[in-house]
């Protein structure tokens, strides 16, 4: 594998600029696939704009002035994803990583930077009689209770990782599509279709008009409203 990433070979989901320059930071293996993240230095230079070249960059992560999910992180090509909270204790500021309509990762300012929400991707059994639930950014956390269904959503404060709401994968209940042609939309589940075949499950959902999306793609967010900030595009918040 190569250690180098040309600019205009990045994943579509890099918001940068692709013809300034030959190369860009390669993110390293971590907690998301190279296609669903950003390396954190690209996120603080390119994106944040908080400085001007990846030595700055390097610089401000030695002195353990960044944070991701609560913890300090010294690793410049560290993968930031789907709902990480950078936080920068200094300026008092956090980020949360969300998609816009195009599948790019953006990052807009929150101020509760101490919850993160994790789809359950799948769960296994483990000894003692424990559940550990796999998330969708490579963690887990282990639970005793077993109430908890691969798709679901679980609120979890950081960097304690104590689950604070169970958020169940159901009509009714409020998700982010998180791939297609309607990625970045908030929608509510109005039915869940097994297939019964190959194929994925498909998922029929209604915003201002009706569509459908693969099971994958959704993310539950909420019950009737989302449990956590998600500014729009602008920087308003959508409550």
């Amino acid at each position: 594998m190569s250690r180098h990433q040309k600019r205009l070979s990045a994943p579509k989901s890099w918001n940068i600029q692709r013809k300034t320059q030959t190369f860009v930071v390669k993110s390293a293996p971590g907690p998301h696939s190279e296609s669903k993240s950003i390396p954190l230095l690209v996120a603080l230079r390119d994106m944040l704009k908080l400085a001007n070249s990846s030595k700055e960059v390097k610089r401000i992560l030695h002195d353990g002035s960044v944070m991701v999910d609560g913890n300090i992180v010294r690793d410049s090509r560290f993968p930031v994803g789907l709902f990480d909270v950078i936080t920068i204790p200094k300026t008092d500021t956090s980020y949360r990583v969300l998609l816009d309509r195009k599948q790019r990762l953006m990052l807009r300012k929150v101020t509760d930077s101490g919850i993160k929400l994790y789809r359950i991707n799948n769960k296994t059994n483990v000894k003692g009689g424990a559940t550990q639930l796999n998330l969708h950014d490579g963690s887990n956390i282990i639970s005793d209770e077993f109430s908890y269904r691969t798709s679901d959503s679980v609120l979890v404060s950081i960097p304690e990782r104590k689950v604070l709401q169970h958020l169940v994968y159901k009509p009714g209940n409020l998700a982010l599509i998180t791939g297609g042609a309607h990625s970045g939309e908030l929608a509510t589940i109005k039915e869940i279709k097994k297939v019964r075949s190959s194929m994925p499950n498909m998922v029929s959902l209604q915003s201002t008009y009706d569509f459908e999306t693969v099971e994958d793609y959704v993310f539950v967010i909420g019950k009737s409203t989302p449990e956590m900030e998600l500014p729009d595009e602008k920087g308003d918040v959508i409550d």
